[in-house]
């Protein structure tokens, strides 16, 4: 028997108190269909309705949202996204593909970009430090090559990481003491200063790497004065096997030397597509809406969209958002239940938020820890600390839940085994049985899943019948009601995946992955609809975020009401 474990609750008490006509638009979807044709103002007065004459003895109608507000990218042009207001975009984005997909003329040496005047106070600098020189991979190999077909494109430079792997590590540093990081002199991230000439940018990245040292904090709480240089890993053969013993010997240099080729590189072709009084505002403003004002615009729709709902599940959650919420108007109207043992790292947590009018105690306990113990013995569920939350909650009416909100891996393959373990944790403990069990969560499911590789929707929904739940979208999913539209662009590390403009929606990712689940027997939908707006709409086939919409997932909603 799995025995129920108490642990601590990390809630936030507060004093309570009391479309483009070239898209579709969907307000209605899913689960809903018994109120396709009303009105969202009529669904709504109807719901009020219901709460406000205290449902019925088995509980109340609930409203339930679940929203994965994805963690915050820190380069503003990785992903397409949708500016109505700025055709500019689109084309410079489009542009930046032709460069690397056709570049013609454009593919000129490396060293017409990056050059030898550059490389040389690059050397200095290096053996400067102690680090053996790379000049003759420059002279012999890298100064020669094709910017494009022979650097941005080449698959072998790409497996031994000597381009991504420097980015990885000094593309955005947070320091300690302040909510601002530092970022590396490039397009790909939020830097703010001027790249509109090549000799001003190299000026700046090498200030960057090896003159500045950092307050960074360490993993034993200390916080050390580092250089970015200092930061760099070597890049080891037995992890990296396309790399050479002679390249691995000098990895540091030479990953160094490569990630200063990239950078030079992508200013090169930005200000070649483009003017720098063009594109560099462009990145500013996406930088400000994506990046820089990412927390405020998530709670915002929180509290004017959705600040009625009785249950919020919410993942890819940050401490600061969670901070940044109870000081807040949602504060005062939610129980903030973050999970003991927090993702710091990642930074990347599962929470819930509970109405003080319908659990006006909060939560009881957390038993992330009891489904935890549920996972089969010998079987590695792919789950990272702060993905999983689940907790008991007793509302108004004195009905007893079992609330859990989950983030699945890229590839789903974590999803059914936590609902497993769920069920498994509910049944098991007598301290949880008669919850009701409540379910919103991220399951990474796709339209068309491959076995052993991507979870694929029907499958799930199969999977979580056997337990005799059901979902917003009803007993089974439609495989094409989808709740992402993403797909990475020309403007990241990884060329392998990005997708060009007319391949968006067919090579993207356009998948049905979020739902919410529930017992069948214990309630029946009212509504169902899902949001990519911030405005209760859902624009079909329109790649998001956007600059008002901040996550790559949309929010997923549904009415239900409580069976007698």
């Amino acid at each position: 028997r799995v025995s129920l474990s108490v642990q601590k609750i990390f809630w936030f008490p507060k004093p309570f108190r009391a479309s483009s006509p070239r898209r579709s638009v969907s307000v209605i979807c899913g689960g809903a269909g018994s109120f396709m044709g009303t009105s969202e103002s009529e669904i709504v007065a109807t719901a009020a309705s219901a709460q406000s004459s205290g449902a019925s003895a088995s509980g109340r109608q609930l409203a339930i949202s679940t929203w994965n507000i994805a963690a915050i990218n820190n380069n503003p042009f990785e992903y397409w996204i949708t500016i109505d207001d700025n055709p500019g975009y689109e084309k410079l984005m489009v542009d930046v593909e032709k460069f690397l997909e056709d570049p013609g003329d454009y593919d000129v040496p490396v060293e017409q970009v990056f050059t030898n005047e550059m490389f040389a106070s690059l050397d200095a600098k290096m053996t400067g430090v102690g680090w053996e020189s790379v000049k003759s991979y420059w002279e012999d190999d890298f100064k020669n090559r094709k910017i494009i077909s022979e650097f941005m494109k080449d698959g072998l430079l790409g497996s031994k990481r000597l381009a991504s792997m420097p980015d990885r590590v000094t593309n955005t540093i947070n320091v300690a003491g302040s909510s601002e990081p530092v970022c590396r002199p490039t397009v790909i991230n939020m830097y703010e200063g001027d790249l509109g000439t090549m000799d001003g940018w190299y000026a700046a990245w090498e200030e960057f790497m090896f003159d500045a040292a950092l307050p960074v904090s360490q993993k034993d709480g200390t916080v050390a004065e580092l250089v970015p240089y200092q930061m760099l890993l070597p890049i080891k053969k037995s992890k990296y096997p396309d790399i050479t013993e002679e390249e691995e010997a000098v990895s540091i240099p030479l990953q160094t030397m490569c990630g200063a080729i990239f950078d030079a590189i992508l200013v090169h072709m930005m200000n070649t597509v483009s003017k720098p009084d063009e594109w560099q505002p462009l990145k500013r403003t996406m930088v400000e809406s994506l990046n820089k004002k990412k927390v405020p615009n998530t709670l915002r729709i929180l509290e004017t969209t959705y600040g009625k709902n009785d249950i919020l599940c919410l993942q890819e959650v940050s401490g600061a958002l969670v901070q940044e919420a109870k000081s807040r108007e949602l504060g005062n109207l939610y129980h903030i239940v973050a999970p003991q043992d927090m993702d710091s790292v990642r930074d990347q947590n599962s929470v819930i938020l509970l109405s003080k009018t319908t659990f006006p105690n909060g939560p009881t306990a957390e038993v992330t820890s009891v489904v935890e113990a549920a996972f089969p013995e010998g079987v590695d569920v792919p789950v990272s600390k702060g993905d999983i939350l689940a907790i008991t909650a007793t509302d108004a009416k004195n009905v007893k839940y079992v609330i859990a909100s989950f983030h699945g891996d890229t590839n789903g393959l974590a999803t059914i085994p936590v609902l497993d373990a769920i069920i498994k944790a509910v049944n098991s403990d007598p301290n949880l049985a008669g919850h009701r069990l409540i379910f919103g969560l991220d399951a990474n499911t796709y339209e068309k899943g491959k076995p052993g590789k991507t979870q694929d929707v029907m499958e799930f929904g199969r999977h979580y019948q056997q337990y005799e739940l059901s979902s917003c979208w009803g007993d089974m999913p439609d495989a094409g009601n989808y709740t992402t539209y993403n797909a990475r662009t020309y403007l990241q590390p990884q060329l392998n995946k990005a997708c060009k403009q007319m391949d968006k929606r067919e090579k993207g990712d356009v998948n049905p992955k979020d739902f919410i689940l529930f017992g069948k027997k214990d309630f029946e939908i009212v509504h169902t609809w899902k949001d990519n707006t911030g405005e209760k709409k859902y624009i079909e086939d329109m790649a998001f975020p956007t600059l008002k919409f901040p996550s790559d997932h949309g929010i997923l909603s549904t009415i239900i009401n409580p069976k007698a």
